[in-house]
């Protein structure tokens, strides 16, 4: 592409909220001149979509492979939470995703991650206290301060979460939240704490208490937490105070779409399409103050063509100018990426995740399909020669978190419904927050075969049956993949196809929802690798109870 071309097409103003005809200019890289014209092509011209927030890590893409996926979807740039890698390799992790995000064409704006570790209750890689957070945030490539996830400290004004939300205060920089169930008063709390936006709703009641409370809200919709169909209403409520997210999206989801699924969604509902489109492009921009451009003279030329605003298939994608995708295919071309790491843990037995049953009462996490809540419930365990075992016939299976962190210790085990497998085992190096290695089995023996797989390849996922194992390495911090895109989505695709084909599983996206059953800051019932954990109390409860 020259550094000077003209389109032409109906271009589409998020300010002024018009559709008109004309001819586009675009020189070194920027907006040159936007003119009326006449006779112009049936094409759509507007400003390229924005991830609210995402972790890229959970795509198991680095950011240069991440854009390259994108772009194929219009979107031109993303409000990227690093706090994934950086729960495994500190600073380092976040220095790392910047370096890799600036060899493409490409907006990336990491955030200072807030809360490394996400509680004291778990083993990570990394602690990022005030100070670091401070260093962070005084870079100008670091825009604002990542989902502060420690809402209990939030509210209750601890010093250390206080500091860091000061920092970014002092700063002049937004602070993102994340506040899974909390409502009126204690929203209000949270709010005032200085927390400006909210993704964790999955009701559209706790959305509108936290509209109420003055946050913007980002609707998310990922590969595991689905809250789109729950919260759209609010695009008539609140129409200036949303955006559009995915939090997080696996490498085969990303292949298939991004936040150009969620535009034609809310247009197929008929809501007005200036609401949907400053909400999928123009506020993440405005509120994070991106140097994106929004199809306005001068700014950079960011923007997409588009067949129509009703189909809105996505025919080219331009960054800078620079035509980077076309009718599905990506124009940036692959970079070298490092693999840094740190996993140490070593291979475990199946005499190690075994569990004495101490009375015929345990607590059981129940994990749902699409969300990253989870339930609990008591049963009574299967106990076979004095220990309780998986019971497939009860989907009553064996969950396992092994500290990846260091090489010898004894696995957390507790019993989790939901996930369906009639037999053997899946595991994962992806498990937020910390990144220990998380395990669902049907058997102890197939458990330990699928956590060695993902000890072997020092990170990745992995499902094992009673005749094989499969695996996809993740070299990157145990999170991401130094292969192609395609070659990740599809890889992935197979392991979630012998998940639920060849293991029984019946969930949509098992190794997304495996990937959460550590999540400790989500309620209600978690597993650390420190033990069962419960997230309403924010304390460690009792396997089995009398």
């Amino acid at each position: 592409m020259p550094s000077s071309f003209s389109l032409d097409g109906h271009v589409v103003d998020l300010y002024d909220r018009t559709l008109r005809p004309a001819r586009v200019t675009v020189e070194a890289g920027r907006i040159r001149r936007i003119d009326p014209a006449d006779n112009v092509s049936d094409q759509v011209l507007l400003p390229g979509f924005v991830d609210a927030h995402v972790h890229v890590e959970s795509s198991m893409l680095p950011p240069s492979e991440f854009a390259r996926a994108a772009v194929r979807h219009g979107t031109v740039a993303t409000v990227s939470d690093p706090h994934e890698i950086a729960n495994v390799l500190g600073v380092e992790g976040v220095e790392y995703m910047i370096a890799d995000g600036r060899q493409v064409p490409f907006h990336f704006a990491f955030g200072a991650p807030s809360c490394v570790p996400a509680t004291p209750f778990e083993t990570a890689g990394a602690a990022l206290g005030p100070e670091a957070v401070a260093a962070l945030l005084d870079r100008d490539d670091v825009p604002y301060l990542s989902e502060m996830m420690d809402y209990p400290g939030a509210i209750r004004r601890e010093p250390d979460v206080m500091a860091k939300i000061e920092a970014a205060a002092d700063r002049g920089k937004p602070v993102d939240g994340h506040a899974p169930g909390v409502r009126g008063a204690e929203a209000q709390a949270y709010a005032a704490a200085g927390i400006d936006t909210d993704h964790e709703s999955f009701s559209i009641a706790e959305a509108r208490d936290k509209v109420e409370a003055g946050m913007k809200i980002a609707i998310r919709e990922g590969s595991a937490a689905k809250n789109f169909d729950e919260l759209i209403p609010l695009l008539d409520e609140a129409p200036e105070r949303l955006m559009f997210c995915s939090d997080d999206r696996h490498p085969d989801a990303l292949a298939e779409g991004h936040i150009d699924a969620l535009v034609r969604r809310a247009l197929a509902r008929g809501y007005d399409r200036f609401d949907v489109l400053r909400a999928a492009c123009l506020h993440p921009v405005t509120h994070y103050d991106l140097d994106v451009g929004l199809l306005q003279e001068g700014d950079p030329a960011d923007f997409i063509v588009v067949d129509n605003l009703d189909a809105l298939t996505v025919k080219r994608t331009y960054v800078a100018g620079r035509l980077v995708a076309e009718a599905g295919e990506t124009y940036i071309e692959r970079t070298s990426s490092d693999t840094p790491n740190r996993f140490v843990a070593g291979r475990v037995t199946p005499e190690a995740v075994r569990v004495p049953a101490k009375t015929n009462r345990m607590r059981v996490l129940v994990a749902d399909d699409n969300q990253l809540v989870t339930g609990e419930t008591m049963v009574e365990p299967t106990v076979e020669e004095g220990h309780a075992v998986p019971d497939p016939d009860r989907d009553l299976l064996k969950l396992a978190v092994v500290n990846r962190y260091q090489e010898t210790g004894t696995p957390s085990t507790a019993f989790i419904r939901g996930f369906g497998l009639t037999t053997g085992a899946l595991a994962s190096s992806v498990a937020h927050d910390s990144h220990n290695v998380v395990a669902v089995g049907a058997s102890d023996e197939a458990l330990a075969r699928a956590i060695n797989a993902v000890v072997d390849a020092q990170g990745g996922i992995s499902a094992a049956s009673r005749t094989q194992v499969q695996t996809l390495p993740l070299p990157i911090a145990g999170l991401m993949s130094d292969r192609p895109y395609e070659t990740v989505a599809r890889r992935y695709q197979e392991l979630s196809n012998m998940a639920q084909a060849d293991l029984g599983s019946t969930m949509e996206a098992p190794f997304m929802t495996l990937s959460f059953m550590a999540l400790l800051v989500i309620p209600k019932l978690k597993l650390s690798d420190r033990g069962l954990f419960d997230g309403d109390a924010f304390a460690f409860v009792d396997q089995f109870v009398e």
